[in-house]
């Protein structure tokens, strides 16, 4: 069952027996965690009927003796185990897991959020499949996947964004979602009702992004030539290591280098061949289009292989005293040059 499907259920007030929630990005599982803490009691019952572990406190054993109790004055009873995975003998007593599945309460609903990768070859992962439970399995959002992400994130708060300001925010707020929807919710309260577009400028008044001094604005200086502009926005990273980490800078030019390197080579540009190698939409063509002109394939393989040197430079491979700022000043003049 998808994140959304599960999402749905609970709003129509469809409750499971069993909820386990796994994988490499939490927020999806938090954010179930949440609405079931919240929403399915009343606040009356939560009082003799809600419970609420944290793994490292507990032993699995413990929570599941709690849920075979019955509850007081109310249909059911809500026990919630949170970051299960700090449980310090979890894989262990996974039989426990295992007995409880076979005959879960009736009036129990029970709720294991597992923030890391679970072994789908024991008995108690085959008994959740069987059974009439709800499972999710997220995995990690690669930074190639958050544009779309927050894209999609908006249109939940009724909001279309600029592709400029959706990159800006890509750049800036990483690939952890907990981070992206506190910046995005943020973003909604502070532009209020009447917006309908996050512009650029919303994204530096409110988040805190110069619209000037970005790593898309790096980009797009180095994709044009302007030389002046490239080191000027190469100098205030320098200077300010800790917002503008060297990684962040690399990962993002390395992207784009390795599709224009795609885009080039690709004789039928048909927007359903971009989209395969994760040109999206016309806006993002036009900068691979303006690149194209100004560095050939050979130019972008050589840039890919300076951005590889340099990270590896950047975390301490053949380089006993260059700072972060010296190492990305110095690529920024070699692209440039």
């Amino acid at each position: 069952m998808t994140f959304e499907q599960i999402i749905t259920q609970l709003k129509q007030g469809q409750y499971a027996q069993v909820y386990f929630m796994m994988g490499e990005e939490p927020w999806y599982a938090d954010y179930i965690t949440d609405y079931i803490e919240k929403n399915a009691l009343t606040e009356d019952e939560k009082a003799f009927n809600q419970t609420v572990y944290y793994g490292a406190d507990v032993t699995l054993k413990d929570v599941l003796e709690a849920a075979r109790r019955y509850p007081m004055m109310a249909p059911r009873q809500v026990i919630i185990l949170k970051e299960a995975q700090a449980i310090k003998d979890f894989k262990k007593d996974l039989e426990f897991l295992e007995a409880y599945l076979k005959t879960p309460s009736p009036t129990t609903l029970l709720v294991i959020n597992y923030r890391d990768k679970f072994n789908k070859t024991t008995r108690a992962w085959k008994a959740l499949a069987k059974g009439d439970f709800v499972t999710l399995e997220t995995k990690k959002i690669y930074e190639n996947q958050m544009g779309p992400w927050i894209s999609k994130y908006m249109k939940t708060l009724n909001l279309e964004i600029d592709p400029k300001a959706n990159t800006m925010l890509v750049d800036h707020l990483g690939n952890k979602l907990s981070n992206v929807v506190k910046a995005l919710d943020k973003l909604k309260t502070a532009v209020g009702n009447e917006v309908k577009t996050i512009t650029p400028q919303h994204v530096q008044d409110y988040v805190g992004i110069s619209k000037d001094f970005n790593n898309f604005e790096l980009q797009k200086a180095i994709i044009t030539g302007d030389v002046y502009k490239a080191n000027q926005i190469a100098r205030i990273f320098a200077q300010n290591p800790k917002d503008y980490p060297i990684q962040m800078t690399i990962g993002l030019l390395f992207s784009f280098f390795s599709k224009l390197m795609l885009y080039i080579a690709l004789r039928d540009k048909s927007q359903q061949n971009l989209s395969a190698i994760g040109i999206r939409n016309s806006y993002m063509e036009k900068d691979y289009k303006a690149a194209s002109r100004r560095f050939n394939w050979g130019k972008c393989r050589r840039i890919v292989s300076l951005l590889r040197e340099t990270d590896m430079k950047s975390k301490g491979f053949n380089n006993n005293s260059a700072t972060q700022g010296d190492l990305l000043q110095e690529m920024v003049f070699k692209m440039m040059h």
